[in-house]
């Protein structure tokens, strides 16, 4: 399997959903921040939940193996997550290069920005 990029634009991940490529998109933000936008079929797994959540998120992605994209505000905190996940063998995870507010000005300009 080849090595994905740690980074994916929100372009890339807007194409790849349309296509149904079976990406698990996971939302790293917390709780107060997801209710004020999310993204539409994304799961919310907080950073500050993640580390005794692994075993969750396994099952709910399927495997290690997926394609694994996670979002958070800008990406800051999800390029941590991804880091964290590929040491924990999910070798499919990526961080949507400018987050969700990068999603709210590219792809669903209607969305709340925070």
């Amino acid at each position: 399997m080849t090595e994905l990029p740690l980074e994916i634009s929100c372009q890339a991940v807007k194409r790849q959903l349309e296509e149904t490529s079976g990406m698990f998109l996971l939302d790293c933000r917390e709780e107060q921040e997801h209710a004020l936008a999310s993204i539409s079929g994304a799961r919310l797994l907080p950073m500050s939940q993640l580390a005794n959540r692994v075993e969750e998120l396994a099952e709910l992605a399927g495997n290690e193996e997926r394609h694994l994209v996670v979002f958070c505000h800008h990406g800051g905190r999800s390029a941590q997550v991804v880091a964290w996940l590929r040491q924990q063998g999910f070798d499919q995870a990526q961080s949507m290069a400018g987050g969700i507010d990068c999603w709210a000005l590219d792809i669903e300009p209607q969305m709340p920005r925070y």
